[in-house]
């Protein structure tokens, strides 16, 4: 029944696309922690600059932001990510470059709501005691409000895990990419079509659940 996976290498795609994930996510947690940190900052030109990024990025479809990397830096501007002359892993680079860009906007939206449910006499107290805005950031809210949404940010981990099918549109040799090869190669698309998905149920499934359990076991206590 599963002769036509024959000949071609599905794993290594799925592996392209946890690749694509886990570098887009820790890029991603990195941005979105920043700009989480300019919308709650005392700065007006920081909370603006946070503010217009979040707003605005999250209006722009994520194949434009994938197709822009592609088309506009590299091609427009010359930027090839350290990697000229292999334009696999240009391309790959670009897409975790796009994925970080879109994913941090949801990740600093995220962690804005954790950063909420802080009550505000924990940083008076802080500041009281003598501690700078950074170091309130750093060792008082943080630590609860990445507590606080394990969950929300593990949705937007799976959110993340399917949207690297996107970059498909600029040739990345990912899992979406092989289905449509397998597609106009194969009779089987029913079949082909359930391979793919089953594949994305085994990547996102266990995460939710892992996260959900590590989201209620870290759960903070008020």
């Amino acid at each position: 029944m599963f002769d036509f996976l024959q000949g071609y290498d599905v794993l290594g795609a799925f592996w392209t696309t946890v690749q694509l994930t886990v570098y887009s996510a820790i890029g991603s947690l990195v941005l979105g922690t920043l700009l989480a940190a300019m919308r709650v900052s005392p700065v007006p030109l920081m909370r603006g600059f946070g503010t217009a990024y979040v707003n605005i990025v999250r209006n722009i479809p994520l194949t434009v932001i994938v197709v822009f990397s592609s088309l506009g830096l590299a091609d427009i501007f010359g930027v090839t990510m350290g990697a000229s002359d292999d334009f696999k892993l240009q391309g790959f680079r670009l897409a975790v470059l796009s994925f970080v860009a879109y994913t941090a906007a949801f990740v600093c939206e995220a962690l804005r709501s954790g950063i909420n449910t802080v009550p505000v006499g924990q940083a008076e107290a802080a500041r009281a005691i003598g501690l700078g805005f950074s170091q309130t950031l750093r060792l008082i809210v943080l630590p609860q409000a990445f507590r606080s949404v394990i969950v929300p940010l593990a949705n937007v981990l799976i959110a993340l895990t399917k949207n690297t099918t996107v970059a498909a549109a600029i040739g990345v040799a990912e899992a979406a990419t092989l289905m449509k090869e397998m597609i106009e190669n194969e009779a089987q698309t029913l079949l082909i079509a359930l391979v793919f998905a089953f594949g994305f149920v085994v990547l996102t499934l266990p995460t939710g659940l892992l996260l959900g359990w590590l989201g209620k076991r870290m759960a903070v206590k008020r």
